[in-house]
């Protein structure tokens, strides 16, 4: 085998991946899937949030749990947490007080 090869690929930069999530707080569902992507897709994703004005919140390790659901899924409770913890940090923001 070819060792340089197999050096490079694994040296590779990984695509970028983005998710978005809906949430209503007067609903009692919890936060939904409405987009996942890598590459193209997740600077689409991107480029929407940010031409409406809606906060962006990097966590790479969340990003890679929900683009393994499907789209219009609801959140598992397993990510719950995590999800609450990017929902308090939007409220942050929108209180300004970040």
């Amino acid at each position: 085998m070819n060792r340089r090869f197999l050096d490079f690929r694994k040296n590779q930069n990984p695509r970028p991946a983005a998710a978005a999530l809906e949430y209503d707080i007067l609903k009692p569902d919890p936060p939904r899937i409405l987009a996942t992507g890598r590459g193209l897709m997740a600077d689409e994703i991107v480029r929407l949030a940010k031409e409406h004005n809606i906060p962006l919140h990097e966590d790479a390790m969340l990003v890679e749990a929900l683009s393994r659901l499907d789209v219009t899924d609801y959140v598992p409770r397993e990510l719950y947490a995590v999800v609450a913890e990017v929902l308090a940090f939007v409220y942050r923001l929108d209180a300004g007080k970040l």
